[in-house]
């Protein structure tokens, strides 16, 4: 079943002089038809300036369409009477951990958002409980935020979403400001939210991150140039690096060793696949 469905989705970027005036457009996503499954592990890739993050901000109304149509489970996102219930059935998480943490401490930021809704003070002690304990990071529910590392600030900030009990969570490149030990901390915590049935859209530029989702859709000048399991697109070595974008390092290292005459599977996106398949040509 699906949560999310975009239709022939168009979004322009209105261009102002000093004046205040519009005097151009420029267009950041051209005809975009993607339905999301509910459940689903999404990756989407793209360079800069492809219309990743653009269409990710078309998911819980940060963003309206030009032209087309979103809709999250049916409602139609481009009404505003709609757009507190899709909020609350869609979370986000940005890229800065930084810009999404507004409290001092760290449990007081987990419940920022339900407290704004007016949640009961013993349920929002129920679900603040449950979501810093979903993301580890319970046992710095009395810590200053500013004192975390950037992968547990994020989690901070993923917590605070959880705790909204969302059905689906877009993260636009949560890890781009994190050192490879916070990227981890925050894949672990992505790969647990699949398995307890959120629906993930996760906006990437990292190739190995994007390869351990369940799909990949890959954009290109506001448009969908590939949709597929991740097997399926990172062999696509050529294509992908003839829109700027690279694959896995192993993948790139099996490639290569094909190119120069080595019977090896191109399919390969980890090191743990690599081995195995060395292992049996030795």
């Amino acid at each position: 079943m699906e949560i999310i469905r975009t239709e022939n989705l168009h979004f322009d970027y209105e261009i102002y002089d000093d004046k205040g005036a519009v005097v151009d457009k420029s267009s950041a996503l051209c005809g975009v038809n993607l339905t999301v499954q509910k459940g689903e592990f999404l990756a989407i890739l793209g360079h800069n300036g492809s219309g990743k993050s653009t269409l990710a901000k078309h998911f819980n109304g940060i963003l309206t369409p030009t032209n087309g149509k979103v809709f999250v489970n049916g409602i139609d996102v481009s009404d505003d009477k709609n757009i507190y219930e899709i909020r609350q059935m869609v979370g986000m998480v940005f890229q800065n951990p930084d810009n999404q943490i507004v409290a001092a401490i760290v449990e007081e930021d987990v419940a920022f958002a339900l407290e704004n809704l007016g949640v009961p003070p013993l349920e929002i002690r129920e679900r603040i409980d449950e979501a810093m304990k979903s993301v580890d990071i319970y046992k710095y529910r009395k810590h200053a935020p500013h004192r975390l590392s950037g992968g547990q600030k994020q989690r901070v900030a993923i917590a605070g979403v959880i705790a909204m009990r969302p059905q689906c969570i877009v993260l636009d490149e949560p890890t781009a400001m994190l050192d490879p030990k916070g990227r981890k901390e925050v894949m672990k915590t992505i790969k647990f939210l699949v398995e307890k049935g959120i629906t993930i859209v996760l906006i990437t530029h990292y190739m190995e991150e994007a390869a351990q989702a369940k799909r990949v859709v890959v954009m290109h000048n506001g448009e969908i140039i590939m949709d597929g399991a991740p097997k399926q697109i990172f062999t696509q070595v050529d294509k992908l690096k003839s829109v700027g974008l690279d694959v896995p390092q192993v993948t790139e290292l099996a490639h290569e060793l094909r190119k120069n005459g080595l019977n090896f599977p191109a399919n390969v996106l980890n090191e743990n696949e690599f081995v195995e398949e060395l292992i049996k040509l030795l």
